[in-house]
């Protein structure tokens, strides 16, 4: 079941009725019910992957708040960690580490058949395990209390909007949404409702039509021009956002209109200057949980420069890791590594040959912001390759000369696409408020919300394409 189709309209109708009828306890165990209907609509099986989450980590966390011997509070940390992570190990990463092993011993002349798992990726797990990982940490640095509502933190857990692809909400910020009575004001409505045609805009519009021209890029490499893959890879940094953005839009939107409140997960990255400010607009409930619980946990920037540069790669190795089993993932973690640390070099010469002028500092701005742009689609193209062999034909073939006769054709769509959305983030960029089509006048209001419907109708894409996350 996904957003962008009509048997989730269906879906979320029925709930949203329900809610209303309700009191709080009858609304939590609604939505309880509800995000495990969700949930099992693409493989009930995987429920109990849910549920033996949710059990561990509701008993451990109680047992760690009552205790005060620090080797017992430790030990049962590390029962939420090796069956979170160990769950997440088995059906997402053993194929993968056990074909590299067996990859790696070929190459020093031992041959051998690894056994391998005849799984399937459970959608979400990535971000739902990350996310009650999250709790038992919390709890066990004493920054969280252990709830004792069982079914309260089964929907902290499981809460359908964001379950499959995020945001990876923490307990302080949403268990409290679940455990006190909500109410729903008519802006909160108003608002979720645009979020939610916003999102629905991003995603059958924009990403999905952009697809087919980085599908004829990508997976065709070896006869695509360097022109085509340049575009390419544009129209994969935009479809991969309006995807993301999208899913994230749609997921704040229903969660708005039943009074919960998610945090924000994008914050126009494409207009980052460098790295750092890039993470912290791009998946920023990813990129502030491994600095909370990985980065930190490593040692921060204690200790001098070389650990801070040994701590940020690890990070961002992880960090590629977390988004699936391929060496394309690592790589791309690594890449996102090594301009982390390449921006804390250079940082003290930037800073010295920055213009003083205001002319010359707006200047200087948007010559940084088009370099962190190139910076982050040659990530994406790492990202969006098959596998290794893909990423080096393509980035052989941006060095075999630019035809633009071979994309004239697609130069048209492209900017359609991508245009009116690059200059509503400009608007929101200038005003520095990311929901000013709420405060346009009624008229102009009403009129966007009809052409976007117009859009999502007569250009949509509707055979109902997951989200690209869902994968990881």
């Amino acid at each position: 079941m996904v957003f962008n189709s009509l048997e989730f309209a269906v879906f979320f109708a029925v709930v949203l009725a329900l809610y209303g009828l309700l009191r709080h306890r009858g609304q939590n165990r609604m939505l309880l019910v509800a995000s495990y209907v969700f949930y099992g609509a693409w493989n009930w099986k995987f429920l109990s992957l849910i549920a033996i989450s949710t059990l561990i980590d509701y008993q451990v966390a109680r047992l760690i708040q009552r205790s005060d011997d620090e080797r017992r509070r430790k030990r049962l940390l590390l029962v939420s960690l090796v069956s979170n992570l160990g769950l997440l190990g088995v059906f997402k990463y053993f194929n993968f580490f056990a074909t590299s092993l067996a990859e790696l011993g070929q190459m020093v002349g031992w041959t051998f058949h690894p056994w391998l798992l005849d799984v399937v990726l459970p959608v979400g797990i990535s971000f739902y395990t990350f996310q009650t990982l999250s709790y038992t940490i919390d709890v066990y640095r004493r920054q969280l209390d252990a709830t004792d509502d069982l079914l309260d933190f089964a929907l902290f857990v499981s809460f359908f909007p964001q379950l499959v692809a995020g945001p990876i909400e923490r307990a302080s910020r949403l268990l409290p949404q679940v455990l006190e009575p909500r109410s729903q004001t008519w802006r909160m409505v108003g608002s979720g409702f645009w979020l939610i045609l916003a999102g629905i805009f991003k995603k059958v519009v924009v990403a999905d039509n952009l697809s087919s021209l980085v599908d004829m890029v990508y997976g065709h490499s070896d006869v695509a021009t360097a022109s085509q893959i340049a575009l390419g890879t544009y129209a994969f940094a935009w479809q991969i956002y309006c995807d993301f953005s999208g899913y994230t839009d749609v997921a704040r939107g229903v969660s708005r209109v039943l009074g919960f409140e998610l945090m924000l997960n994008f914050d126009l990255p494409y207009i980052a200057k460098n790295p750092s400010d890039f993470w912290r607009r791009w998946h920023i409930s990813l990129s502030t949980w491994l600095r909370d619980y990985l980065y930190i946990s490593l040692g921060g920037n204690r200790g001098g420069s070389l650990l801070t540069y040994r701590n940020l790669f690890l990070t961002m190795l992880l960090g590629g890791l977390w988004h699936g089993a391929a060496w394309t993932f690592v790589v791309w973690g690594v890449y996102q590594g090594v301009l982390l640390i390449g921006h804390r070099l250079l940082e003290p010469s930037l800073g010295r040959i920055a213009p003083k002028s205001s002319l010359g500092r707006s200047v200087w701005w948007g010559v940084r912001v088009v370099v962190m742009f190139q910076l982050a689609c040659l990530g994406w193209m790492i990202f969006r390759a098959d596998d290794m062999h893909e990423l080096v034909t393509l980035l052989g073939g941006l060095f075999g000369g630019f035809d633009l006769a071979s994309i004239r054709p697609w130069i048209k769509p492209f900017l359609v696409l991508v245009g009116p959305l690059a200059l509503m983030q400009a608007l929101q960029a200038a005003t520095r408020d990311l929901e000013i089509v709420l405060r346009f006048p009624a008229p102009l209001r009403a009129a966007l919300y009809v052409l976007l419907v117009y859009a999502i109708v007569l250009l949509g894409e509707d055979h109902g394409a997951a989200f690209i996350y869902f994968q990881f």
